[in-house]
């Protein structure tokens, strides 16, 4: 029987939907491609559709209204008004610009060979465990690692980061529990006041960056004669980690759950190093760890069955439009020979990702050294995901490399 989505609503989806959404988006793209949820807002599944309202400069990103509606005046709401990817310009053309000056190509040139020591370390601990959590033992310290050198943020806070992102994220989804909010809050307040005493000092200590380090940059990069606030420099660190590191925890789990799924791949992988740049461009497009965007239409947009009215609060599904039919053939088949692949995983547009570079380094490094050293892969029982709708990622994923 075929699925009816006629009364779909995106905030009251459950964990089925988490679980695997494609049967659910396949059919809106098809039936409902610019479909009307319960409270107003329209979720969009199609390519073209996305693609319309992140190209488009009259589509908006503040969400000042909208997250003193949903937070009240807290720590969550004062993070996600503050950082980069919720405002728009001039405020997010200045703030990108001096945020860009951390990652520069001589930046992501010092970065690849710290990231090559740091996984072949990692990989070295998963070889002497030989089954382990992928997640909690390779996935997601190998972003704890990084970002920690970028920020300069010392050892005995790193077991505490992907905490702080999970609980930050979480309350971004559709519907969220008082106590998700409670933790966000949290997380915001202790983070920053950690990066407040980090910032104060390496202002008095300039010279003490090591390397790879970007607060300094942050910190004293000017453009235009202006430079960020201590406020500004706090939530953009913390945006910095929640944009580096759970998507990168989620896309190495989902990478490696995708190729113990499709041996095919895993195996075609093995034969051919040399397939890891589209096998990356491949795992991002069929699992994206960003699953839905958002926009304000601040004009009328034309979309594929008629006009979006200015006004009308837009999620874009990045799931179901890295999955059209009408632009990637056979899309839910894992191809890691797949040309092109013009996935928005990284979205597109003037918020399109500012570390997708190094997002990209990092994931040819990690997965390839990963893939070659331990070609006897295989899962070690059942995996579970993580429970939220605007993130892919899984909890758990037990494996066995030897």
């Amino acid at each position: 029987m075929a699925l009816d989505v006629s009364t779909f609503d995106l905030n009251a989806i459950g964990p089925d939907f988490i679980e695997n959404p494609h049967p659910v988006l396949h059919r809106l793209r098809q039936q409902s491609p610019v479909h009307r949820n319960a409270d107003g807002s329209v979720f969009l599944t199609r390519f073209d559709d996305c693609m319309a309202v992140y190209r488009s400069r009259d589509m908006l990103s503040d969400k000042t209204e909208a997250f003193g509606e949903k937070f009240g005046q807290c720590p969550l709401q004062k993070h996600h008004t503050t950082s980069l990817i919720f405002n728009d310009p001039p405020y997010h053309t200045v703030v990108r610009k001096l945020i860009s000056g951390a990652f520069t190509p001589r930046k992501l040139a010092e970065f690849e060979p710290l990231i090559d020591k740091i996984v072949d370390r990692l990989l070295d601990r998963v070889e002497d465990l030989g089954e382990l959590d992928l997640i909690e033992d390779f996935a997601k310290v190998l972003p704890t690692e990084i970002i920690s050198f970028m920020l300069g943020i010392p050892e005995e806070y790193r077991a505490r980061l992907r905490g702080y992102s999970l609980a930050i994220l979480g309350a971004l989804d559709p519907v969220v529990p008082a106590e998700r909010l409670a933790e966000g809050n949290r997380a915001v307040e202790e983070f920053g006041e950690i990066l407040g005493d980090l910032i104060d000092h390496r202002r008095r200590n300039r010279e003490g960056a090591h390397e790879g380090e970007v607060l300094e940059s942050l910190i004293f990069g000017e453009h235009e004669g202006r430079r960020l606030t201590q406020e500004e420099l706090i939530q953009n660190c913390i945006f910095l980690l929640n944009a580096g590191h759970e998507t990168t925890t989620s896309f190495v789990g989902n990478s490696v759950g995708l190729l113990m799924d499709n041996p095919d791949q895993h195996r075609m992988l093995l034969d051919d190093p040399d397939l890891i740049g589209p096998a990356v461009e491949e795992f991002l497009r069929v699992e994206s760890p960003l699953q839905i965007g958002n926009r304000l239409a601040g004009e009328d947009i034309e979309l594929s069955t008629g006009v979006l009215p200015r006004g009308s609060y837009i999620h874009t599904s990045i799931a179901a439009a890295n999955r059209d039919p009408e632009v990637f053939p056979d899309p839910d088949r894992v191809d890691i020979t797949r040309r092109p692949n013009r996935h928005i995983a990284f979205i597109t547009g003037i918020h399109v990702c500012l570390g997708a570079s190094l997002a990209r380094v990092e994931g040819k490094i990690a997965l390839g050294k990963f893939v070659r050293r331990f070609p006897r892969l295989a899962a070690n029982g059942p995996r579970t995901r993580v429970p939220l709708a605007r993130f892919r990622g899984y909890a758990t994923l037990p494996v066995r490399v030897r």
